[in-house]
């Protein structure tokens, strides 16, 4: 009975094996006939979108845009907000929720780029 069962499974397989390889046989010949369809170069785009997270521990959350601002508090990994304006390597964002370390959402303040990262839109077809 195992073998009749083992023989049944290794036909299916085998069955599944060619069937995948005409598939995959016939790939390039489907994309060679739609030119139209063939994938395409993107330019660049540029990154739009508003909000930035913070990527370290204690980074400080200034008042101007450079160390000899005083700060005005601390932010943490995860903290995040939308950005407000920029000068040289510093960005000034406004908080989407309150801080880990208790700003209040809606606070502006200029934090160093380097500890910083941009979200990326995704589109999902």
């Amino acid at each position: 009975m195992q073998t009749k069962f083992i023989g049944r499974a290794g036909i299916a397989l085998a069955t599944i094996a060619m069937g995948a390889t005409a598939t995959l046989a016939a790939a390039p010949a489907a994309l060679a006939s739609t030119p139209s369809q063939a994938p395409t170069t993107l330019a660049a785009a540029k990154n739009t979108c508003p909000t930035w997270t913070v990527y370290g521990k204690g980074v400080n959350f200034r008042s101007g845009p450079s160390t000899g601002y005083r700060a005005i508090g601390q932010l943490y990994t995860g903290d995040s907000g939308t950005k407000v304006a920029s000068s040289g390597s510093w960005i000034k964002i406004r908080l989407d929720h309150k801080s880990k370390t208790g700003l209040k959402s809606g606070t502006t303040g200029w934090v160093s780029k380097s500890y910083l990262k941009q979200c990326v839109y995704m589109q999902l077809d």
